[in-house]
């Protein structure tokens, strides 16, 4: 599913990146379809700067990165946008759209992937079903507390079926219970074989939820496994 070759990134404007510092530095790792992966470190580590790479915002400035076997620094432009749909992301701050309703923001990605609003209306209903939202599917998200929310956000990002689901501090804005529900949707999606990757700073979700880990420190990888 993932491969990295001493992978580095550097964030800048063409031709001024051999200027800047390497945010990411000789990253090697391998995760396989269908893994789960702890992705730790401290604030600064990196750990943000990894996920745009897996999820395509960015490539590396160096080594080799391949995701679902095509090299993400070789690929075309045109050849992105198809991969990245096939990867869901789960963003801290949810970034729901605030004038679309739960039905809709969980909706868009079907929507802008050209499924026929007769077939995506079933599929949608059922991931609300799935997340607990059903009661809620007309609201718009500032009637909705953060962890329901984030569970939109969750909806949104698994419901292309994604081969790789990236989720980016997604217990931070959430209390104990509902951290631990969280924790049940993903390892459900990773029990049906998607490829799961968790950046954390809650120690104490890890010691519940033990699993293999990378952890960063200072754009270095220090533990693999």
């Amino acid at each position: 599913m993932i491969r990295a070759e001493g992978v580095g990134l550097r964030y800048g404007e063409s031709g001024a990146e051999a200027e800047a510092p390497e945010v990411l530095q000789s990253l090697s790792f391998n995760v396989p379809g269908g893994g789960w992966r702890w992705l730790l470190g401290p604030s600064g580590a990196g750990k943000s700067s990894l996920l745009r790479l897996l999820h395509v915002q960015a490539r590396p400035t160096r080594g080799r990165l391949q995701l679902m076997g095509v090299d993400v620094g070789e690929a075309r432009r045109k050849d992105l946008p198809p991969l990245r749909r096939r990867i869901g992301m789960v963003f801290q701050d949810f970034r729901l759209v605030s004038h679309l309703t739960v039905f809709d923001n969980v909706a868009l990605p079907l929507r802008l992937g050209g499924r026929a609003e007769g077939q995506l209306r079933a599929d949608v209903t059922e991931m609300l079903r799935w997340v607990g939202l059903s009661k809620v599917a007309e609201m718009r998200p500032a009637m909705l507390s953060g962890g329901e929310q984030q569970r939109v956000a969750i909806a949104r990002a698994v419901i292309v079926r994604p081969l790789l689901l990236l989720a980016d501090e997604p217990t931070g804005n959430l209390d104990d219970v509902q951290a631990e529900r969280l924790m049940v949707l993903l390892q459900e999606m990773n029990r049906l074989g998607t490829t799961v990757i968790v950046a954390t700073h809650n120690m104490q979700l890890v010691d519940r939820h033990p699993g293999p880990a990378l952890e960063l420190a200072r754009g270095r990888l220090v533990h693999d496994g």
